[in-house]
């Protein structure tokens, strides 16, 4: 499924609604170029969660928790993990927390995640700085039904 936004704020508004259907132990991926809008995305789903907490890109850090909200959330930078790999990070940990757990630039530890999660990949426009394709792939069974209910309340505005 593919959507475009116009704004940050749409973005946000977007994720918003994508989180009210998450439920605990979900795991999404965020793909995109440096300033394509995966920590826009996140803020907002930590919006829709109930998460207070400013919601910061966890570069320096690699993994920032937020468990102010409904669920917690997982939020994991692992850029600077090019080239090394996630090693004894304990991603793991993580996956099987009771919490959502969202990972900007995933390629770099595609062999520690599982097979099940969703994949949010954000495109800049060419032509305009604030416009965005996002497009969400899902794997396997929860994620197909996630992305067919997201749908749906896309469709319902």
């Amino acid at each position: 499924m593919k959507i475009s936004v116009r704004s940050a704020e749409e973005t946000i508004r977007y994720a918003q609604l994508l989180s009210s259907l998450l439920t605990s132990g979900d795991i999404i991926l965020l793909n995109g170029d440096l300033g394509a809008g995966k920590t826009t995305f996140t803020k907002g789903l930590a919006a829709g969660l109930g998460i207070t907490k400013n919601v910061k890109s966890p570069t320096f850090n690699l993994v920032k928790e937020y468990r102010d909200g409904q669920l917690p959330l997982f939020h994991m930078d692992l850029y600077r993990l090019e080239g090394v790999g996630a090693g004894d990070l304990g991603l793991e940990e993580y996956f099987n927390q009771s919490g959502v757990s969202v990972l900007e630039w995933s390629q770099f530890v595609a062999e520690d995640i599982p097979s099940a999660h969703l994949v949010i990949n954000l495109e800049k426009d060419d032509e305009h700085d604030d416009w965005r394709k996002i497009e969400f792939v899902a794997s396997g069974q929860r994620y197909e039904q996630l992305v067919s209910e997201f749908a749906e309340l896309i469709k319902l505005g």
